[in-house]
C-alpha cells in the first residue's frame, strides 16, 4: 500500500502534465476503438445472410432491373424452393439527413424467407391487408418517434411524387448486423402507382439445400447468358460481401490509421515519462540510499507509466462503448455499428502495452542510475 501512495504522489506532482497525457491516451484509444469498430462492423455485415438463399440480379449491375417474368422460370430450377423479389425505393423523409433503406417487396413470399426478421403475427396480418401499409424496423420507430398506425410521407426520388404509408407492423432482427432501421412496403403498391412501369430489382431464391448453391447459381446464369437481361446469381452472403468491397480496402486503411495512432500516442507517453524521470534524478539517488533496490525503483517508474496509459485507455474505450451503443446515428449507415467488448478488451491491452513500452527506457535508466553521479547533477 505504501508503494501505491508513492506512485500516486509522483503522478499528482505535476497534475497538469499527467491529466493532459491521460486525455491524450483517452482520445487516441477512443479513435482506435471507433476505427476498429468500422472494420468489425464491415466484417459482420459481409457475414450477414444465408447460404441457403440466392440473390439473382442483373449481370450488368445492381441498378438494372430484371423482368418480372423471370420469377416463374427461376422457380422451376431444381433445388429452388421458392422465389421472391424486391426493389430499392430511395425516398426522402422530410429531409435528406433522414436517410434510411426502403424496399418494395413481394409480401406473400419475401418475409417467409426471413425467419430472422421477427414481426408480431397480428401486426403482419394488418400489414398484409392494406395496400399502403408498411413495416418499419424498431430502430427506425425509436429514431423518429413513430407509432403503429401513423401515416408518414416519403418524397420519391427514383419514383417521383409523394408516397403515403401507414405503419402497420414493426420488425425486430435476431442479428443486429441485419439492421433495425429498414422500411418495407408492398411491391404491388409501387407497381400500381407507376402504372406497371417497374420491374424487380433483384430476386431472392430459397434453396432446399445450401450445398447446391454454387451449382444452381451456374445453371441460372448460363440459362440467361444470351438473353436481353443476363443475370448474376450468388449466395446472399456473397451478395452482401460485395457491397462491403464497394467501400474499397477499408480494413487496410483503418488498420494503417490505427497503427499510426498507436505509435503517435506511444511517443507522447514515452516523452512524458522520460521528462518526469529526468526531473527526479536526485530523488532516485536519495531513494537508493534509503534502500530502494534497482528492480523496485524500475517497477515504480513502470507502474506510473502503466497507471497513466491504463486510466486513459479505460476512459477512451469505455467512452467509445458508451458513445456507440446499441442506438447511435452511425447505425443508419452501418447497421450493427457497436463497439464490441472484444474491442474494449483489445484497447485496454494496447493501453497496458503502451504503459510498459513508454516506461521501459526511463525505468531502465532509473534502475541503473549511479547514486554518486546522480547527486552531482542539478535536479
Amino acid at each position: 500500500m505504501k508503494f501505491v501512495k508513492l506512485v500516486w504522489a509522483n503522478l499528482t506532482r505535476n497534475r497538469r502534465r499527467s491529466i493532459l497525457t491521460v486525455l491524450s491516451v483517452a482520445v487516441a484509444l477512443f479513435l482506435f476503438s471507433t476505427l476498429r469498430t468500422v472494420v468489425t462492423t464491415l466484417q459482420n455485415a459481409s457475414d450477414v445472410g444465408s447460404e441457403a438463399r440466392l440473390i439473382t440480379r442483373s449481370g450488368m449491375g445492381i441498378t438494372f432491373p430484371l423482368p418480372e417474368a423471370y420469377a416463374q422460370r427461376l422457380a422451376t430450377f431444381e433445388g429452388v424452393q421458392s422465389v421472391s423479389w424486391a426493389n430499392w425505393f430511395g425516398g426522402l423523409y422530410i429531409d435528406t439527413k433522414n436517410w434510411f433503406a426502403q424496399f418494395a417487396v413481394d409480401t406473400e413470399t419475401y418475409f417467409a424467407m426471413y425467419p430472422e426478421v421477427r414481426i408480431p403475427p397480428d401486426q403482419f396480418e394488418a400489414f398484409r391487408g392494406e395496400r399502403t401499409a408498411a413495416v418499419a424496423g424498431v430502430g427506425l420507430m425509436e429514431r423518429f418517434g413513430w407509432r403503429l398506425g401513423q401515416t408518414i410521407t416519403l418524397q420519391g426520388t427514383i419514383f417521383p411524387g409523394d408516397w403515403e404509408f401507414t405503419i402497420r407492423a414493426v420488425y425486430t432482427p435476431d442479428d443486429p448486423s441485419f439492421g433495425d432501421e429498414s422500411f418495407f412496403f408492398h411491391y404491388d403498391y409501387l407497381l400500381e402507382r407507376t402504372n406497371r412501369g417497374v420491374t424487380p430489382g433483384w430476386f431472392v431464391l430459397q434453396l432446399d439445400d445450401p450445398v447446391s448453391a454454387a451449382a444452381i447459381s451456374d445453371r441460372i446464369d448460363v440459362a440467361y447468358e444470351n438473353s436481353s437481361a443476363p443475370t448474376k446469381t450468388e449466395t446472399e452472403r456473397a451478395f452482401n460481401a460485395g457491397f462491403v468491397t464497394m467501400w474499397g480496402n477499408v480494413s487496410f486503411l483503418v488498420r494503417a490509421i490505427g497503427t499510426a495512432v498507436f505509435f503517435a500516442i506511444l511517443l507522447v507517453a514515452a516523452n512524458t515519462m522520460m521528462m518526469a524521470a529526468r526531473e527526479r534524478v536526485n530523488e532516485f539517488a536519495v531513494m537508493k540510499t534509503l534502500g530502494f533496490g534497482d528492480r523496485l525503483l524500475a517497477m515504480l517508474v513502470l507502474s506510473e507509466a502503466a497507471v497513466i496509459t491504463v486510466v486513459g485507455g479505460v476512459l477512451g474505450v469505455l467512452g467509445a462503448r458508451l458513445a456507440f451503443g446499441p442506438s447511435n446515428p452511425v447505425n443508419t449507415f452501418l447497421p450493427g455499428f457497436l463497439v464490441e467488448w472484444s474491442t474494449v478488451g483489445f484497447g485496454l491491452l494496447i493501453a497496458i502495452v503502451l504503459g510498459l513500452v513508454s516506461g521501459l527506457v526511463p525505468a531502465w535508466q532509473a534502475g541503473r542510475l549511479s547514486v554518486v553521479d546522480a547527486l552531482r547533477k542539478v535536479a
